[in-house]
């Protein structure tokens, strides 16, 4: 890699398991294989932080996934406990507003890439097509991008770290924003793999070339006949 080229996507792993028993068999799985894990409501609801502290007790980065939406001061505060755990990278909705997004990003004390706890504001759900998000906000949505790239300039605004977002609007949120927000690629899935409950997927391959800077991968690897394979092949794919 020259000093020019892009740093590559970094691959984090979805511990969307029941339990610890369950993450730590997943985690011991893979081994060195996965440096960086997503804790999202299932497992935090059931375990709380610790196990996050023990995540960082093991060397790994955590996102922090709970796509936290409330009024400002309390995501302020919600926000500045995710960095005081050591958490890499936390979420708010951004539909939540101009003045919540500014507050987690005060509230993390938010460093981006280097230092300190990186805010990501959620843009559209993977899970959600068009008509989906119009039934949701209550007016017709013609587009998923465009209301990608609305949200992504309030998220820009506030000064988030990055955006949350499918491959399928992550080129244009690179286009439009540069360096400026770090795209974030969730529903990612090696070739051949199912969808799931996913709507706007992607493979490693397609997630890079829109420009992510980190992609989430869950059941891809996760329900692999061989997690450590498949994360190996992902890993490759981000490079």
């Amino acid at each position: 890699m020259t000093p020019t080229d892009p740093a590559p996507a970094r691959g984090i792993v979805a511990l969307d398991v029941p339990d610890r028993a369950a993450a730590v068999a997943l985690v011991d799985r893979l081994g060195d294989a996965c440096d960086f894990y997503k804790v999202g409501l299932e497992l935090f609801t059931a375990e709380g932080p610790d196990v996050v502290r023990w995540l960082r007790g093991l060397g790994k980065d955590v996102f922090l996934d709970l796509k936290f939406h409330d009024i400002p001061n309390t995501v302020r505060g919600a926000c500045r406990s995710a960095a005081r755990l050591g958490v890499r990278l936390a979420t708010v909705h951004a539909y939540g507003g101009p003045a919540m997004l500014a507050a987690a990003v005060e509230g993390a004390g938010d460093q981006g890439d280097a230092h300190g706890c990186g805010i990501l504001a959620v843009s559209v759900l993977t899970s959600h097509s068009a008509a989906d998000l119009g039934a949701a906000v209550g007016r017709p949505v013609s587009d998923v991008r465009e209301e990608v790239l609305r949200l992504a300039g309030l998220a820009r605004t506030a000064g988030t770290h990055g955006l949350v977002c499918s491959g399928h609007e992550a080129a244009a949120v690179r286009a439009a924003h540069g360096d400026a927000l770090a795209p974030l690629v969730p529903g990612v899935r090696l070739a051949g793999d199912a969808a799931h409950d996913q709507a706007r997927v992607v493979t490693p391959e397609g997630a890079v070339a829109a420009g992510a800077r980190y992609v989430v991968l869950g059941r891809t690897v996760t329900a692999a006949p061989d997690p450590v394979a498949a994360m190996h092949a992902a890993r490759a794919a981000l490079r």
